[in-house]
């Protein structure tokens, strides 16, 4: 049950940052990225299509590696919460 409520707050928090509007710092961007990331257990390399986006992409990934999937939710939640809301 808790878990399900986590999984709510967490999609709720992805639904808010996909529909919002203003310019979001690209350090919070990027931590959003890798907890989006290790939450939904998506382990393949980004794939954007400038090399050093990619290299801040992973940098950040690796910051964030040894966080569990549900510490990422809550880590997502709680910067959506801290930084956005």
């Amino acid at each position: 049950m808790k878990e399900n409520k986590l999984v709510d707050r967490f999609r709720d928090a992805v639904s808010f940052v996909n529909e919002y509007n203003t310019p979001i710092p690209a350090d919070v961007l990027l931590k959003l990225y890798a907890y989006y990331k290790i939450a939904n257990e998506n382990f393949e390399d980004p794939k954007s299509r400038t090399p050093l986006i990619n290299a801040f992409k992973s940098n950040a990934l690796i910051q964030a590696k040894d966080i569990t999937g549900e510490q990422a939710m809550e880590l997502y939640i709680n910067l959506v919460d801290k930084e956005l809301r």
